[in-house]
């Protein structure tokens, strides 16, 4: 920070090379896992990635390939627990892990995670922050709002933004507390400030 400078850590992993890495969160030991949302040409589009990352530079592994749009990524509250949006396909997934950038492949047949939540409709998810309950609040474009998905897969609710905005992208918690959300509305280009009715989590190192 004192000196501006900016480092890029990984380009490539295992020799592929990385398209379109988009969000992060990081863990107790040292590392972070994100999703690599991939690219979108005329014709085609690349398949996305789960990957896992140390912070000094070191290690990256691949912990999920094949994914459609993966975007959002969070943590359950203890840790144990990995989640995952997938933009285009409207779908939550979680991974239980098994060690920081190892985690089991999951019960849905066909796929490579346990699916969480599938929306109806036609909804498109973003970015996600996980709250103090473990509850998964997912920024759902379209609709306008963040949908609030409990641990269980249970649909809870879905708080709209005060303005209907097809673009609302991003979610996370602070205030006194962590008792309010700060929600970003693309389309209008508006950040809001929200109650919120439960306290959010505390991210690591925030």
């Amino acid at each position: 920070i004192d000196t501006c400078g900016v480092t890029t850590l990984y380009t490539e992993c295992d020799g592929h090379q990385l398209r379109g890495p988009n969000d992060i969160v990081f863990d107790t030991n040292g590392g972070f896992w994100f999703t690599d949302l991939g690219k979108s040409r005329s014709r085609d589009s690349d398949n996305g990635g789960l990957y896992y990352a140390l912070a000094d530079g070191s290690s990256l592994v691949c912990a999920a390939y094949g994914l459609t749009k993966p975007n959002g990524v969070g943590l359950s509250p203890d840790g144990s627990t990995l989640y995952v949006a997938e933009t285009s396909v409207g779908r939550v997934w979680k991974w239980d892990i098994v060690s920081p950038g190892v985690v089991e492949r999951g019960t849905t047949p066909l796929a490579h995670g346990t699916l969480l939540y599938g929306f109806d409709g036609y909804q498109l998810l973003d970015s996600l922050a996980v709250d103090g309950d473990g509850n998964v609040c997912v920024a759902t474009l379209v609709t306008g709002a963040i949908s609030v998905i409990s641990p269980e897969g249970e649909l809870l609710d879905q708080v709209h933004v005060p303005k209907w905005d097809a673009y609302v992208t991003n979610v996370c918690f602070g205030g006194p507390d962590l008792m309010r959300a700060y929600v970003t509305s693309s389309g209008w280009g508006l950040l809001y400030e929200m109650p919120w009715e439960r306290p959010g989590l505390r991210l690591n190192y925030q």
